[in-house]
Parts: structure tokens; sequence; C-alpha cells
């Protein structure tokens, strides 16, 4: 009797995929940058530190190639090396952090709620970390390349505060 052939998974497609979910995230933020910045964080008070506006989108594409990879590694992992639902609840974490991250430019620059901002961005840190934690917990490698995206926005929510501080 024949065995059943088991379908398997393309990773180039998986990585693709992982990746287009990062700057899809990315991308629907930059709506709300784009949309409002001329009328909100240009005129908004910032601390001396607040890094040029030009150097946003540069950082921002590499972490967003970084997330995917790094979700993408985790994803990669051979069955039966890691209990099925540890990597589904890290994957599922790392969705959940790409919502917050795609919805904190809208709360923050879109609709002008700097103290909304302030909570969402800190739910956000608290929930990459938490994939950090897991992913590394699966392979070491995927929390590292989430590493540089914690400290961004590690950095992103003293200058929210900063910021929210300086407006109010």
């Amino acid at each position: 009797m024949a065995e059943a052939s088991v379908p398997r998974r393309n990773p180039v497609i998986a990585l693709l995929l992982f990746l287009t979910a990062s700057y899809a995230a990315g991308f629907v933020g930059a709506l709300a940058t784009n949309q409002s910045l001329p009328f909100s964080y240009i005129v908004l008070s910032k601390p001396a530190w607040a890094p040029p506006g030009w150097l946003f989108a540069p950082v921002w594409t590499v972490l967003y190639g970084l997330m995917g990879w790094s979700a993408w590694t985790v994803w990669s992992v051979p069955p039966g090396e890691v209990p099925s639902g540890r990597r589904t609840w890290a994957l599922a974490m790392f969705f959940v952090q790409l919502v917050l991250n795609a919805l904190w430019p809208w709360i923050f620059f879109g609709w002008q709620l700097l103290r909304i901002g302030l909570f969402e961005i800190c739910l956000l840190w608290l929930a990459i970390l938490a994939t950090t934690v897991m992913f590394a917990r699966i392979r070491p490698a995927a929390g590292w390349l989430l590493a540089p995206y914690l400290a961004w926005v590690t950095y992103a929510t003293a200058l929210n505060w900063a910021i929210f501080r300086l407006n109010h």
C-alpha cells in the first residue's frame, strides 16, 4: 500500500508571505503617517534627540524585513523539533504585534491621540518582547532578528513619551 503523500510546504512562498505581512503592516501605518505628517508631527514640539524625518523610512524598511525573516525562521522549524502549539502561539503573537504596529501611527499621527498612542506603544513594546522571547525559545536566531525592532520601539516609546510631555 502506497503511503499517502504529505504536501510539502514551500519555504520561498512562506518567506514571501511573512515579508508581505510585515511590509503590509508598515504600509497601513505609513498611510496614517503620510496623510497627517504635514499637519501634526511637524508642528509638535519634539525633544532635541528626535531623529530627522528622513531616517524613519530606511530604518523601518530594514526592521520589517527582519521581522518577516524572523517569523519565517520560526515557521520553518522542522515538524517534531518543537511542539506545534508553541510555534502556533509564537506566530499568533507575531501577528498581534503586527496589528499593534500598524495601529500606532493611526492613533498617534492620524488621530493625534498622543496619550492613547503612548499607551498603545507600550502594549506594542510588550507584544514585541513576548514575540521575541517566544521566538528565541524556538530558534535563538529568530529572537535575535527581532532585537533591533525591540530596540527601535524602545526608543520610539521614549520619544512618544517626550512628545506627549512637551505637548500637554
